[in-house]
This record gives C-alpha cells, sequence and structure tokens, in this order.
C-alpha cells in the first residue's frame, strides 16, 4: 500500500485551481474569476480583487517571495512574465511606494520624477496612505511623523535574513567591537537606523559599510579588502561584510532611488529640534572637493596652491562645538554668499535667536552685507582692505575691553564703518559693526564686522566668536580633517552641465593679438626714435629711407589695432557652448554618492563628539579624552544575539583610571535603552573573554 504524503494533492478536475510551485497554489471564484485566493499547503494565505491593482501587484510579489515559479503564476493569472519582474525591480529599487505607484525600475527615469507624475493620483491601501501623509510633511516641511512606519511595520518590507541583528550565535570574537558605541549613539540621538531604513529598505547596509571606514579610519571602500567581514558584520548586525564589488553594487542601488538630498533635509531639521547641535553660532566655510579624471568639468578655487583646478566646493557649516549643522556641494567655484542668505533664513522660524554665520573674507562686499540685512540673518566675519597703518597708529588706551582665548590675551573696542550699495541707480548707506581687535600676545591688529544687534552679541561675543576662523584659534573645520575624509567620494557619475556659458574664445584670441600688435608697435616706435630723417639733394624728404618706411609701417599697425578694438567691442563677452562646433560640453559630478557618504561620517562625527562629552564625565584629564574615546572604539571584544538582545563585550583597557572610565561610559550608553527597529535592545559591557 503506498505510503499517503503529507501535503495534500490539489483536485486536478477542479479547472479554478493552478499549481504554481513550491507547494503552492492559487484558485480563482466569483462568476468572472476576478477573485483569487493563494494558499501554502492547501493553507489559506491571501484573497484578493484582482480589479484592484495595487493589490494585484502586491499579491503577484508576495506569491513570488514565497516561492512561486514565475512562468507558472504568469500563465495562472494571464499575464507577461515581463510584468513580474517589473514589480519585483519596483520594489527592489523602490520599497513599497514604487511597488503601490507601479514605478518604471528603468534608468531613464528616477523616483523624484515618478513621484511628481503620481502626486495626484489617490492611492489605495494603508501603506499608501502613510506614504501620502510622509510625503505632504516633507512638501510642507515640517517633521515626520516617523513613528508611522516605525517598529515592526518598518520591517515588514524587507526579508527576514536582510533586517538589522536577526541572526542568533553565542559568543564571537570581533575585531571590531569598538565599533557599536558609534551605532547605539546614532541610534539614540536621531533614531539613526529607522531613518535610513525608512527610506532606503534593506539597502541600509551600505551605510554600515561607510560607518565602519569612518569608525576605523579607513579612507576608501578600496581598503574593505583588508577587513575581516565575517567579524566586522557581526558587530554592525549583517552577518557578514560583502566584499569590495558587492559594496559598490549595494551603493549604486541606494544611489539609483536618488532619495539623498531628501534624506539629508529630515537629518538636518531634526538635529536642531532634537538639540544634537547648537544653534547660536554657525561656522561656514568652502572645501574644495577636486577632481583629476578626464572629464570637462568646471573649476573651483584650490586655496594651497592659489589656483583654479577642476572640482567641486562642499560649503559645510558648524556650530560652535564642531558638530556639523548642514552641508551643501555646489558646482564649480559654488556660490558662498547665496548659500549664508538661504541657510540663515531657513532657520529663521525654527530658531528665535539666532542662528549667527560666521565666515571668512570671501563674503566680504557691500551688496551681500545689505542682502543679509534684507533677509534678517546676522554674521560676524573679518573686514578687508583694512588700512594697517591708520589701525597701528590707534593708541592703546581706547582698546578698553580685555579677554582671553586659547591663552593669548586680547583687548577691543567699537565703532562703525559706513557702506553704499547701488539699487536701480539709488545709492544706499547703512553702517556695521565695526570689532577692532588687538592681539596683545603676538601685538597683531585686525578689524572684524558684524550686523548683530547689540543686545544679542556684545562686542567681546562678536570678538571671540570671530576668532574660532582665525589661525591657532579655529577649532570647527581644521580638526575634522584628520578623521573625516572630506574629498573622498565613493563613485562617481556625470551628466551634461545645465552651466555651459564660458567667457568667448574669440575674445581671447582678440586679446591675445592685440598684446602681439602693442608690442610690436612698441619696438616700431623705439627704432623710429633711433632713425633720422633723410632728405634728397633737392632738399626733399627721400620716401624709401628707412624713417619713412617705420613711420608707415607705425600707422599701418595703429590701424589694425584699432580695427580689432572695435571688434572686441562688437563682440558678447560669454557664449554658450552648445552654439560652438567641435567645443567639448562641462559636465556634472552627480553628488549622490557622496551626499550618502557625507551623511553617515558628518552623522557619525557629531556622535563622536557627544561620546567624547559623555567620556569626559568619568575621567579627570580632560586632554586625553579623545585619546581615550579612540581606544575604547579600537578595542577587540566578543559578541552575542539572541532573539532579545544583542551584547557586545569590550576588552578591559589596562591602566585602571582608563578602565574606570571604559566601564562608566558603557553604563551610560546602556542607560539609553538603544533597542533595533524590529525591537532587540543593543547593550555593551567591559569584561574578560568568554572563552576562559
Amino acid at each position: 500500500m503506498q505510503q499517503e504524503s503529507i501535503f495534500k494533492e490539489i483536485p486536478a478536475q477542479d479547472s479554478n485551481i493552478f499549481s504554481i510551485g513550491h507547494r503552492l497554489h492559487i484558485k480563482f471564484a466569483g462568476d468572472k474569476g476576478t477573485c483569487v485566493s493563494l494558499f501554502n499547503n492547501d493553507v489559506l494565505v491571501k484573497s484578493i480583487d484582482l480589479s484592484d491593482s495595487v493589490a494585484k501587484r502586491l499579491f503577484i510579489v508576495e506569491a513570488v517571495e514565497l516561492g512561486a515559479i514565475k512562468i507558472h503564476l504568469a500563465e495562472a493569472l494571464q499575464i507577461s512574465r515581463q510584468s513580474i519582474d517589473n514589480y519585483l525591480n519596483a520594489k527592489r529599487y523602490f520599497g513599497l511606494e514604487g511597488l503601490i505607484n507601479n514605478y518604471s525600475p528603468t534608468r531613464s527615469k528616477n523616483i523624484r520624477k515618478q513621484r511628481l507624475e503620481n502626486i495626484n493620483k489617490r492611492g489605495i491601501g494603508n501603506k499608501t496612505d502613510i506614504i501620502q501623509e510622509i510625503r505632504q510633511e516633507e512638501q510642507e516641511g515640517l517633521p515626520q511623523q516617523t513613528e508611522l512606519v516605525f517598529g515592526q511595520d518598518l520591517m515588514k518590507g524587507i526579508n527576514s535574513e536582510d533586517q538589522p541583528f536577526t541572526e542568533e550565535h553565542d559568543w564571537e570574537p570581533s575585531r571590531y567591537a569598538g565599533v557599536f558605541p558609534y551605532l547605539m549613539t546614532l541610534i539614540h540621538l536621531n533614531n539613526w537606523l529607522e531613518m535610513v531604513i525608512r527610506y532606503f529598505g534593506d539597502k541600509y547596509k551600505i551605510f554600515f559599510a561607510f560607518l565602519l571606514l569612518f569608525a576605523k579610519g579607513m579612507r576608501s571602500i578600496e581598503q574593505i579588502k583588508n577587513v575581516f567581514r565575517r567579524e566586522a558584520g557581526l558587530v554592525l548586525g549583517i552577518r557578514r561584510l560583502p566584499i569590495r564589488q558587492q559594496l559598490r553594487g549595494w551603493l549604486y542601488s541606494a544611489c539609483k532611488m536618488e532619495l539623498a538630498s531628501q534624506m539629508l533635509r529630515e537629518y538636518f531639521r531634526k538635529q536642531v529640534l532634537t538639540g544634537t547641535v547648537a544653534t547660536w553660532l554657525w561656522f561656514a566655510d568652502g572645501h574644495l572637493l577636486p577632481y583629476t579624471g578626464k572629464q570637462k568639468t568646471h573649476h573651483a578655487f584650490n586655496t594651497q596652491r592659489q589656483i583654479m583646478v577642476p572640482g567641486r566646493t562642499n560649503i559645510v557649516s558648524c556650530d560652535i562645538n564642531g558638530k556639523v549643522v548642514d552641508f551643501e556641494i555646489q558646482e564649480g567655484k559654488g556660490d558662498m554668499r547665496a548659500y549664508l542668505v538661504a541657510l540663515g533664513q531657513k532657520w529663521q522660524e525654527v530658531i528665535e535667536e539666532g542662528p549667527v554665520m560666521i565666515f571668512d573674507r570671501e563674503g566680504y562686499g557691500a551688496d551681500f552685507f545689505y542682502k543679509m540685512n534684507q533677509a534678517g540673518v546676522a554674521f560676524v566675519t573679518w573686514e578687508k582692505h583694512i588700512d594697517t597703518k591708520k589701525l597701528n597708529d590707534i593708541q592703546p588706551d581706547q582698546f578698553k575691553e580685555e579677554f582671553e582665548v586659547n591663552g593669548k590675551t586680547y583687548r577691543v573696542f567699537e565703532d562703525e564703518k559706513v557702506f553704499t550699495h547701488t539699487i536701480e541707480n539709488e545709492k544706499i548707506s547703512f553702517a556695521l559693526r565695526r570689532i577692532n581687535l588687538w592681539n596683545v600676545t603676538a601685538n597683531r591688529k585686525t578689524c572684524a564686522l558684524s550686523n548683530s544687534d547689540v543686545n544679542k552679541m556684545n562686542t567681546q561675543q562678536c570678538a571671540t566668536a570671530i576668532l574660532n576662523r582665525w589661525g591657532a584659534s579655529e577649532n570647527t573645520f581644521k580638526h575634522m580633517g584628520d578623521r573625516h575624509p572630506l574629498n573622498y567620494q565613493p563613485g562617481y557619475e556625470f551628466f551634461e552641465s545645465e552651466k555651459q556659458i564660458i567667457v568667448n574664445p574669440e575674445i581671447k584670441k582678440i586679446k591675445r593679438e592685440l598684446n602681439q600688435k602693442k608690442k610690436k608697435l612698441e619696438k616700431l616706435c623705439k627704432k623710429l626714435s633711433k632713425s633720422s630723417q633723410v632728405f634728397n639733394k633737392d632738399g626733399s624728404i627721400r620716401e624709401n629711407s628707412k624713417h619713412e618706411r617705420l613711420k608707415a609701417q607705425i600707422q599701418e599697425e595703429e590701424i589694425q589695432i584699432q580695427q580689432l578694438n572695435e571688434k572686441y567691442k562688437q563682440l558678447p563677452q560669454k557664449i554658450d557652448t552648445s552654439s560652438l562646433e567641435d567645443y567639448g560640453c562641462f559636465q556634472q559630478i552627480s553628488n549622490e554618492s557622496k551626499y550618502l557618504f557625507d551623511f553617515v561620517t558628518s552623522s557619525a562625527w557629531n556622535a563622536r563628539k557627544k561620546m567624547v562629552e559623555w567620556l569626559s564625565q568619568y575621567f579627570d584629564n580632560k586632554n586625553e579624552c579623545v585619546d581615550l574615546f579612540y581606544a575604547i572604539t579600537n578595542c577587540h571584544g566578543w559578541i552575542k544575539s539572541d532573539n532579545q538582545k544583542v551584547i557586545v563585550r569590550l576588552e578591559p583597557l589596562q591602566q585602571p583610571s582608563r578602565r574606570s572610565a571604559q566601564i562608566q561610559f558603557c553604563r551610560k550608553l546602556n542607560d539609553l535603552a538603544v533597542t533595533t527597529p524590529s525591537g532587540k535592545l543593543l547593550q555593551i559591557e567591559v569584561g574578560s573573554s568568554p572563552f576562559g
């Protein structure tokens, strides 16, 4: 007698039932066969109405994820195999939002364009309602109600094996256990992990790889080849860190979604609203992002070499503690002035007292100062074109206020400087506060300018603020370069730039010819001055003499110079390169991958600043707190994961005072009660090896 199978057989005589593989089958119901049910081992999984296109797409994707064979499913539902692949790719690249709105996964369309195309379409289902609420809040510039998609709901769109820290294992050693405090602090400060998953789904893992690069001081993805991938993957919660090629695949998939700018806007806003960054003084500076490839790009200014080189400008703003507040990458030299005006206006509704923008001399100018006054943006900057002799003649007794910064003595006094700005042939005068500053220690004098109200910032506060943009006192940007790879871009993609206006090549050609003609004319005039007039026997001027020939040549050169000047006046100063033949267009470098990398490094930099603040409470020697922090984050250790929590154990430091601070620091992190989006508790401790 044949043994009965543990799986029930599908009745062959029922024409409404179709097997789709892996013990799955679907059954049609209704007069027109519009209702369909999915069964797994004869157990009902889901029923839908095929007239609902959104429900149909979700039904198809869920069936394939359960193991349905695509060709069988396509035949049963009378659709093409390509349609199934399109639905799967839409979810893969754009998440549930892309699947619900039926976004196209082709390279010709990006998610931003497709959102605009679908913005007026009415969605169906709870997920679409959530996405619509999030989108509406982003358009209004309000903080997102992230609790709508946090927790278990956030994890539904990610396979269980791709979720962070889902693997359960006993104690395993890891050389990268010290990276764990970064992750705990980032999750605590701004719900960092939940925000990344909400935007990028299962592609959050590329951000973990970037976090590892920053925490271990690695400067590029290429250095991943030196990492023990299993040990790094355990600490990051992704099982095993992949090879470089797969990491770049993750990066490409994340960049293709084009969500970096949108995520950065939310992140910057959340930092301000949660008090992660200070909001009184913001220091802005531009950093060159050089490009040395073969593509033709616009040029930016290299401060060290004092020349223009191919590249872009990354304008970064930091608070008084050196935490990154905002950054923006601009093509070519960039526009620092427009950035400062926009940044100040952006936060006026949120920050009542500030921010006060502190910037260097590159923003100097009466027209710019007038715009800052009109926009209501307070600022402090250095004065340019200072009359050094007049400044040195000021008597020492006028510098009445005295203070110290970084062990140096300064004295200040305040007066006014009047500027004139012309608008539509009308001259407008306005005055700014001038801070006369005397470095007594070095016996140097200079001046600063400010438009801030006296009640908001007194003279000494203005001087102290601008000193943070000067020499040894500058603690905002110069100390960031050692740990923050400002110039690194993980991947390059090019597209045609919108800025194709260049200086007319004919102008350069005419200037070159004019210079040559003028030099030749000068030589002829010198020869003429040395030659003498020659006369015939009858007293008339000899026409073929050298003197006469030189005069004729000079006259000819003067006529040609006059013609070139007339031609120069008629030519346009700038032209569009698209109007020229055989002239290469400027290419623009995509900022997407750079934004993703800088998002991780800047948020990790801010987390590092916060952790050093916590650590300084448990360690007496404040000068060694940063070194102690890096000693802790470079510790080896062990990691254990069960169904409720993840525990990382760090090896203890040898020096008793440092070990005590290390233990207290770990207790502080545990007190934060940090959890993953799936609900797992993250814990860290200090102790000996669990293997004895």
